[in-house]
């Protein structure tokens, strides 16, 4: 990315309408209501042969008190500073409005580069308010229609020369996003660079301290926080270089039962999360103390596990539990009882009001990365089973008892055996279920998804399906007829 694009303006002008333009894909929430985004969101996006990064920010409100829509200005104000260039959108059908003339205003002042756009420009109907931008005082406006395409090709020829003042710094510091998680890596865990980050998604019920714990490990308020249950929207990424790791580390929305799912935006969020967690190599399940472990909990953890991903679970707001010793019993007897597919994976305690907690969560997320890449090798793997098919045989069906005849990993990230057997469609799941917890804990993977494949391997025999006849040569000794004949 050669440089950091910001959409800034009223709520409801078209801001995420353009964002979605530019990264080519449905990311950010798009309503008719205004105050849909209330976070930042950051992209990449393409435009012509221009390449960069662009952020969608929260409607700027002029409220300044520590009311959410006083948060959310905050929060713009400080995208507009981090960013290179700020694209002001006002919305032509509209015209200037008082609260336009006072966010130009703070533009001026706090960035360099601000270019000018007159959004839902199409029509004759937005000739008004494209002539009325002018008084603004920042340059001729761009007239745009986000939702039609129209006037990209000018956006560009404005972007271009600004691209070139970038593009050195950019190669230097700009983060890959959206790494796909390459599951057929058989060589150990792949080294953790600024370019690929470890990708960790935070996900959970609304309300769990999700957006503040990641806040308290960046060690900044970038993500908007607070009081109302279900502030987060958008799943949304930071990338920071934490305790000497890099990692990138995903937001996402609060995910609640079904049946409450009822507004649009919230049936968008929850999707937007599941995102996410296809996005991340290390999932971070966020419980409340105070409620642990309710249905979305383990829905939630089982998604993790059920799309490969390595696990760990912490619990949130832990300095106001009294009896810890008492709750961290309780917590690991319900989760061995409620998530045995998840047996052994990291639980941790943690305050994201306090910051207490985040050392040994960081330890934990190194340590699901490293077992989600394990490797054991193949030698290794059929002694085991050899061990285990003699301290327990698999079943007989039928009189005739399956034969486990070989062992091998097929692939990490995460872990997948595949195992030639006789009959593998008649082996019960507890049979497997008992391959499964000795890899855990013979091979110290615990926690991990493991895959085991069961594959028939048949008679080598290469005559076994051809026809029996007797040979021509034979047939004559015994003075038998040809079959032709």
């Amino acid at each position: 990315m050669s440089f950091t694009l910001a959409l800034v303006g009223r709520p409801n002008v078209g801001k995420s309408t353009l964002f979605n333009r530019l990264v080519g894909k449905r990311l950010a929430l798009v309503d008719d209501q205004p105050g849909v985004t209330r976070d930042l969101r950051e992209g990449e996006a393409r435009l012509g042969d221009l390449n960069f990064t662009v952020i969608d920010t929260a409607g700027l409100e002029e409220a300044t008190d520590d009311s959410l829509q006083g948060r959310m200005r905050r929060l713009t104000e400080r995208a507009v500073e981090m960013a290179d260039v700020c694209l002001f959108m006002i919305d032509a059908r509209a015209g200037v409005l008082p609260a336009d003339e006072v966010f130009a205003d703070i533009l001026r002042r706090k960035s360099a580069h601000v270019i000018l756009a007159a959004n839902k420009g199409e029509g004759s109907a937005a000739d008004a308010g494209v002539l009325e931008a002018f008084a603004l005082g920042l340059g001729e406006p761009l007239r745009l229609s986000a939702e039609h395409g129209e006037g990209m090709g000018e956006l560009l020829s404005v972007l271009m020369p600004l691209a070139e003042k970038f593009a050195e710094r950019a190669a230097q510091d700009a983060p890959e996003t959206d790494v796909d998680v390459d599951d057929d890596a058989t060589d150990g865990p792949r080294p953790l660079t600024r370019d690929k980050p470890l990708q960790v998604a935070v996900v959970g019920r609304p309300n769990a301290g999700k957006s503040t714990l990641i806040n308290a490990i960046l060690g900044e308020d970038k993500l908007l926080t607070g009081p109302e249950a279900g502030i987060t929207r958008d799943a949304i990424s930071t990338q920071i270089d934490w305790m000497g790791t890099p990692v990138r580390i995903w937001d996402t929305a609060g995910m609640r039962k079904r049946a409450k799912v009822q507004e649009k935006l919230e049936k968008l969020s929850v999707s937007d999360g599941l995102r996410a967690v296809k996005f991340a190599e290390v999932v971070v399940v966020l419980l409340d103390v105070g409620i642990p472990f309710e249905q979305q909990d383990l829905r939630i953890a089982d998604l993790a596990e059920r799309e490969g991903r390595a696990v760990v679970v912490a619990v949130n707001k832990w300095d106001l539990e009294e009896d810890r010793q008492g709750k961290l019993k309780e917590l690991r007897e319900e989760f061995a009882r409620l998530l045995p597919q998840l047996k052994g994976a990291p639980l941790v305690t943690v305050s994201a009001k306090t910051g207490r907690g985040l050392d040994r969560l960081h330890a934990a997320i190194l340590k699901a990365n490293d077992v989600w890449n394990r490797r054991v090798p193949t030698a290794a793997l059929n002694r085991w089973l050899g061990d285990m098919v003699e301290a327990h045989p698999p079943p007989a069906p039928s009189g005739r008892r399956i034969k486990l005849r070989y062992m091998t990993q097929a692939k990490t990230r995460p872990p997948g055996f595949v195992v030639m057997c006789s009959n593998p469609e008649k082996m019960p799941d507890s049979y497997r279920r008992y391959l499964i917890n000795g890899l855990r804990e013979d091979f110290d993977m615990p926690g991990t998804p493991i895959r085991l494949t069961l594959r028939g391997q048949g008679d080598k025999n290469p005559y076994k399906d051809k026809k029996k006849s007797t040979p021509s040569r034979l047939r004559k000794h015994l003075g038998k007829p040809s079959p032709k004949g």
